[in-house]
């Protein structure tokens, strides 16, 4: 029954969220989009999360190796 009730109130808070939102544009995001700036901030974000994605993925191997070293 709890279960229920925490998904009945996630989907009815995230519609009261879709209707909060207004259809007005940002005007930094039009601003940076006119002047073709926002591909840079794309491809800034991008490379930050494949790096942080590359690194946690050395971190699980490395972490996976000392485990299997550990059960010997």
């Amino acid at each position: 029954m709890k279960k229920i009730i925490l998904s009945l109130l996630l989907v009815i808070n995230g519609l009261m969220c879709s209707f909060a939102q207004s259809n007005a544009g940002v005007e930094m995001a039009t601003g940076l989009r006119s002047s073709g700036k926002i591909y840079v901030v794309v491809l800034v974000l991008v490379v930050l999360f494949l790096g942080l994605a590359i690194y946690l993925f050395t971190i699980d191997k490395k972490l996976t190796r000392l485990e299997k070293q550990q059960k010997k």
